[in-house]
């Protein structure tokens, strides 16, 4: 099992901490409503230490880009970001990452930490062009400061102005001392805040000053369990539960990420276009419960007559809005807003409601 940088730190800050991802990571600190809360009102760090991070360098870098991912990567420009994914050849998803244009032959892909080798081996392999690939995974601690309070934070460790940075863009700064730091606006909270990446060695060093900087605003450690019901009270798919290998694109909602011009090839390009020609048969949908009872991964959904209708792929009680929610597969007749369905729970078939995504509204 491998460890980040941090570890002694969680371990002396009392974490609760398990195996995730081939990491040894924390999943709660006090508590995870109260870790939850921290990031939605004020400012809580993450350790995301364990994601993985790919270069793509050379002249044949976007090309190779193109090809492997789904979004059009041509529109990029140094500093943007954009999220897309790997298409498999079957309809699936290898899995959905971050893409950087650091310069027009510089890329860096942040992927999923349990997929890097399965995602290492399938760019290697699809690199027919000859593009440069660096698997820097290893080099790298990221964290996630996060919070509507993050970005203060994080501006009283760089004279880069950065509270006015968009949505999806980067600079490299100097933090705290350190120096080439990726700071990015991005984060699976939906609450604001950045994702800072830098080197091992410089690890220990802005993690103190990060906190000492958010003492003023109430900053805390947060654990994955919080990340996990932070990202769903967004509607936002988390790869091995709402999206994966067998699951489309398209059905889990990627479409907009899925860019089928005349100048862009891609993976399975042309299954993938049948399918948005020809129609969907199932849709991923966000439900709240009406019935007392909280959905898991696996539950099955059924329709008023008890007939199984889907599973439901993500499920929690909410936090911030102090109801149980989660999302699921259903067949696109059933994916209409305030559709009625049914959670079977301990064999009982309780009540829920199709809303729209996302559950929080800010």
């Amino acid at each position: 099992m491998k460890h980040t940088a941090f570890t002694s730190i969680h371990e002396a800050l009392g974490a609760k901490m398990a195996p995730f991802a081939g990491y040894y990571m924390p999943i709660q600190y006090e508590g995870l409503n109260l870790e939850h809360e921290t990031v939605r009102k004020g400012v809580g760090v993450f350790d995301v230490s364990h994601m993985g991070e790919f270069f793509v360098k050379g002249p044949k870098a976007l090309e190779f880009v193109q090809w492997i991912t789904s979004n059009d990567a041509s529109k990029l420009t140094p500093g943007k970001v954009q999220y897309s994914y790997f298409p498999n050849e079957t309809g699936g998803i290898v899995d959905d990452f971050l893409v950087y244009c650091i310069d027009p032959e510089t890329y860096l892909l942040v992927v999923n930490a349990a997929n890097i080798d399965k995602d290492w081996e399938w760019c290697t392999r699809h690199n027919k062009m000859g593009a440069t690939l660096i698997n820097a995974s290893d080099d790298f601690s990221q964290l996630a400061i996060q919070g509507p309070d993050a970005m203060k934070v994080v501006q009283k460790l760089t004279d880069t102005p950065v509270l006015d940075m968009e949505y999806y863009t980067f600079k490299t700064v100097s933090l705290a001392g350190a120096q080439n730091v990726i700071l990015s606006i991005t984060g699976y909270t939906g609450s604001g805040g950045c994702e800072i990446y830098f080197s091992n060695e410089d690890a220990i060093k802005i993690w103190n000053a990060v906190f000492e900087a958010g003492a003023e605003f109430g900053i805390k450690p947060v654990g994955l369990g919080a990340r996990d019901t932070l990202r769903l009270e967004m509607g936002f798919c988390l790869y091995g539960n709402d999206i994966g290998e067998t699951t489309s694109p398209l059905e889990a909602g990627l479409g907009w990420i899925t860019k089928f011009t005349d100048d862009k090839d891609f993976i399975n390009k042309e299954a993938l276009l049948k399918q948005k020609t020809e129609g969907l048969t199932r849709k991923l949908v966000g439900f709240e419960m009406i019935d007392k009872g909280i959905p898991r991964q696996h539950y099955p959904i059924l329709d008023a007559e008890g007939n199984t209708i889907g599973e439901v792929t993500s499920g929690t009680q909410s936090p911030s809005l102090k109801k149980a929610i989660g999302m699921g597969y259903v067949p696109t007749a059933f994916a209409k807003v305030d559709t009625e369905i049914f959670i079977s729970i301990r064999d009982k078939a309780l009540k829920a409601k199709v809303i729209k995504l996302p559950f929080y509204k800010g």
